[in-house]
């Protein structure tokens, strides 16, 4: 019994030291198998969250194929090893973070997502989580990282220098201080760019009277000025200055500039004019209103910092047709955005039927200055004699009025000059007829023979002889200004300007013209 009680003891000593151990090995072993099986899932909470979002796709990616689901694995781990800096710096909304992190690490993961390959799915994840951790806004003076837009990937601005115009496109938030005439974007390279908003590039003339704008990408922080009026809409910064006045220029230099730039927003944007443009907003209000559905902004009247979701400063003009909108847009669209923004009923001019005694409506632009009939009178009887109704009007300052004017009328009639730029509300299959002043033919061609064809209308051309220009009443008949244009116009455009568009007054051949009238009403026919 002795031995018995003896055995018993030993026996239980040692089997409690047995199963100390046992079980400190055990716990080891579950531990390290612990560590080697959820490895893959440890990190800072940007990773874990991006772990939640795979771990169904992972899942039957396992289920289906050991192999894959150890590359998912392997690549997850790379994914942990490179993207824990990143989600290490990203805190909650209260914390301030700097552009010149926020960049870096952008980028850093873009890396990592394009080396790691794995299955769609969970790769579509990092791309969604890389793009929406990219986006910054200014809150009360601190970054903030949301996710707006889960496609959206910001880009570093994208700064055009074209022939005729210059612009930056910025995909990403920006601050606009009107005050500095400065644009302010957080990037990780410092730079800047400046901008004159207006698409006359060219012509020095107009361009000195332009606002100039700074573009600058700044990396830290403490650059950026306070945000004091916020919107989440992109913004278009442009001038009114330059030609703007001229109603040729107005269309050419700025309507159809901001029309393509801002068509694809579909009304969405704000607009911000410079250099002082409350009288040339009011004369195109309507029009306006279709292109954005916010009122306009005169910036340089404003002290509070405006920032947006993205922007373009300047106007797209890829070339250096006038009146011309871009390949990539439709010249009917815009004619149609304008039949709409005056509400001009009419979209096909007339058609004259055989025997049909119908009298299309004849429009002269009469012009007070240069390039006028100074036979207007005699121009109007005639043409109501071959079976016109003839108005006689000048190009007013009140678009409303004259667009309804010019939308009611079947052919016009006017010297080279802005009044013509009115073609864009005439009605469709319309007949325009150009007058072509002594030396003029290349400008002629190029201001509004182009367009008219590119706006389906028809065109008709009047060259003016010697002896119908007023330039014969100013210079003999053997001087260089009637005899060899070309010389005046190698001297320079002021020089061509002071004597051929300033000086030059238009006394049709009646007899000569008639046949441009008849050739007017057969178009008509067609």
């Amino acid at each position: 019994m002795m031995y018995n009680s003896i055995l018993a003891r030993s026996f239980s000593r040692y089997e409690q030291k047995k199963l100390r151990y046992g079980a400190l090995f055990s716990c080891l072993l579950i531990v390290l198998s612990f560590c080697i099986v959820f490895k893959p899932y440890w990190g800072p909470p940007p990773v874990i969250n991006l772990r939640v979002s795979m771990g169904l796709g992972l899942k039957m990616l396992m289920a289906k194929d050991i192999s894959s689901s150890r590359k998912i694995a392997s690549s997850s781990i790379y994914i942990h090893e490179n993207i824990s800096n990143i989600s290490q710096r990203v805190v909650d909304d209260n914390t301030n973070i700097t552009s010149q992190h926020t960049v870096k690490n952008a980028s850093s993961t873009q890396n990592i997502v394009e080396d790691v390959s794995i299955s769609k799915s969970p790769q579509k994840t990092v791309e969604n989580i890389t793009r929406s951790s990219r986006q910054l806004v200014k809150d009360k003076g601190n970054f903030q990282l949301i996710a707006k837009d889960p496609d959206f990937v910001p880009k570093e601005p994208i700064c055009n220098f074209t022939r005729m115009s210059d612009f930056c496109e910025i995909n990403h938030d920006i601050w606009i201080d009107g005050s500095s005439a400065s644009v302010f974007i957080p990037s990780n390279t410092p730079q800047t760019w400046v901008i004159r908003p207006y698409a006359r590039k060219g012509d020095e003339a107009a361009m000195n009277s332009v606002r100039k704008w700074s573009v600058k990408s700044v990396i830290d922080p403490q650059q950026l000025p306070q945000c004091t009026q916020k919107r989440s809409v992109p913004a278009i910064i442009f001038s009114n200055a330059g030609y703007a006045g001229n109603h040729f220029h107005d269309f050419s230099d700025i309507i159809i500039p901001l029309y393509m730039s801002s068509r694809m927003f579909n009304g969405e944007v704000q607009f911000l004019i410079t250099d002082n443009g409350y009288w040339w907003i009011d004369k195109f209000s309507k029009l306006l209103k279709k292109l954005s559905r916010y009122d306009i902004i005169d910036i340089d009247r404003e002290t509070d910092v405006h920032c947006f979701s993205r922007g373009i400063i300047g106007l797209k003009r890829f070339n250096s047709k006038e009146l011309t909108i871009d390949p990539s847009q439709s010249m009917k669209d815009f004619r149609e955005l304008l039949r709409s923004s005056y509400s001009l009923p009419r979209t096909t001019a007339m058609k004259i039927k055989d025997g049909e005694k119908k009298k299309p409506r004849l429009l002269i632009i009469s012009r007070k200055r240069t390039r006028s009939f100074t036979n207007t009178g005699k121009i109007a009887r005639m043409a109501r004699r071959l079976g016109y109704k003839t108005i006689v009007a000048e190009a007013t300052m009140n678009v409303q009025e004259f667009a309804e004017l010019v939308n009611s009328c079947d052919v016009l009639l006017g010297v080279h000059g802005a009044g013509l730029t009115n073609i864009v509300f005439l009605p469709e299959n319309a007949v325009v007829i150009q007058v072509v002043p002594l030396a003029t033919e290349w400008l002629s061609r190029f201001y509004f023979e182009e367009p008219s064809k590119a706006m389906n209308l028809r065109y008709l051309e009047y060259k003016a002889r010697t002896e119908e220009s007023s330039l014969i009443q100013q210079y003999p008949l053997n001087h260089q200004v009637l005899k060899d244009p070309s010389s005046i116009r190698k001297q320079g455009w002021e020089a061509f300007k002071s004597v051929y568009l300033d000086k030059q007054n238009i006394q049709l051949d009646l007899k000569r013209f008639r046949g441009t009238l008849l050739k007017a009403r057969e178009l008509l026919s067609l």
